[in-house]
């Protein structure tokens, strides 16, 4: 019969139990849960910038990735009395604000963290995104669409950091200053997204349903969006080499760099070297382009 094994640890005066701190949740990789919860308080600092005072949705998956998996929107009972939560459309969500929430939930198995675009109690977005979406699994092209996108934004006077997804797209994240709607972010990235369609027809598209875009790249405008969410920033993902979503350098992507590249094993050291490239960019005054688009 197996047996399980637990574990105490102690973290901001919170004593959490951990669960079968042996189970390989990336077998490929070697990574067990303690060594996940391990690389969880190495990033807490970074992950929880982009997740706190946020409707959090988190992905678990109780038997490592590769096994079954649920979304969870509703926050896990029981409840322990450091976890902060919030509703939101009949859903009571986690904010999670602290260390000890990150590595409760990691102790369930949440792989994912997936934070809404607004913070809780909000409506308008905190940043601005446009999620750069491959319909074919390897997709060689990758890079090449997101240099394009951040070349218009440039020439649009928007200042943008790539980020791999973690999976296989990428992600244009621009810091916004406060002020702006989902309303006008939309037309600004439709804009964005049609003029790239109509320069690299054989690139791009904005066709909303997967099988209607052949090998084309899909430009989602369309999910930055109130109560919708994205791969966090530093989130781990549930991918074979354990990759992580990672701000890049634009000279990375000009360089064509594989976004399987960036995983729990190795964003520690890169952390070190680099920082989070995110902070490094200002919040973006939009007020031009938008006089601009609306013309």
């Amino acid at each position: 019969m197996a047996t399980s094994t637990k574990g105490t640890v102690n973290i901001e005066g919170h004593e959490l139990t951990i669960s079968n701190p042996d189970k390989l949740l990336w077998p490929e990789m070697k990574i067990s849960k303690i060594m996940f919860l391990e690389k969880l308080l190495m990033l807490a600092p970074y992950l929880l910038r982009y997740c706190q005072n946020r409707y959090l949705t988190t992905i678990r998956f109780p038997n490592g990735w590769n096994a079954k998996s649920f979304y969870q929107k509703n926050c896990p009972e029981p409840i322990p009395s450091f976890v902060k939560t919030a509703e939101l459309g009949g859903i009571n969500y986690v904010n999670l604000d602290s260390v000890a929430t990150l590595i409760w939930l990691g102790n369930l198995a949440s792989l994912e963290f997936h934070p809404s675009f607004h913070y809780i109690g909000d409506e308008l977005p905190a940043e601005w995104l446009i999620d750069i979406d491959p319909t074919l699994e390897e997709e060689p092209r990758i890079m090449q669409a997101a240099e394009i996108i951040g070349e218009v934004l440039d020439k649009m006077n928007i200042r943008s950091i790539p980020k791999t997804s973690g999976a296989t797209g990428v992600q244009i994240y621009v810091p916004i200053r406060r002020g702006y709607t989902f309303e006008q972010l939309r037309s600004i990235g439709h804009f964005v997204g049609a003029y790239v369609v109509q320069k690299y027809p054989n690139l791009f598209t904005i066709e909303r349903f997967k099988k209607n875009r052949g090998t084309l790249i899909y430009v989602d405008y369309l999910q930055h969006w109130h109560g919708k969410t994205l791969s966090a920033p530093y989130t781990p993902r549930a991918r074979k080499y354990a990759t992580v979503s990672t701000p890049l350098r634009w000279d990375e992507v000009a360089m064509r760099c594989d976004p399987r590249d960036f995983t729990l094993l190795s964003i520690g050291d890169r952390l070190t070297r680099v920082g989070d490239l995110i902070q490094q960019v200002p919040p973006q005054n939009l007020d031009a382009v938008l006089s601009f688009v609306k013309r």
